[in-house]
């Protein structure tokens, strides 16, 4: 079964099969030292720069700045739901979400 991702809004929105599902504005917590100086940033999400999926994880690169030290820029892959039985699962982003390398 396939999926169909899309980002919506001029980055404001990921759609997966045309239902708006993950929006900016959120605060996101992730583990990535290479993107502040911060142990754990706390990142305002402003902007979806790509999205994609990974087996069944639904994973997107996102501009945003880090609350504490204001550093901002891309993030790497972060994942941002599942597909399971060909619905859309939220993963909880409240809680730290780790990067994953993808090519």
């Amino acid at each position: 079964m396939s999926v169909a991702l899309r980002i919506l809004d001029d980055g404001a929105w990921v759609s997966v099969n045309d239902e708006r599902r993950v929006s900016v504005s959120e605060l996101w917590r992730f583990h990535d030292p290479e993107f502040c100086r911060c142990t754990l940033p706390d990142l305002v999400v402003e902007n979806f720069q790509q999205v994609g999926v990974d087996g069944r994880t639904v994973e997107t690169r996102v501009y945003g700045q880090c609350i504490a030290c204001g550093e901002s820029g891309v993030t790497p892959w972060l994942p941002v739901g599942r597909i399971l039985d060909g619905a859309y699962r939220d993963i909880d982003r409240e809680s730290v979400l780790g990067p994953h390398a993808r090519g």
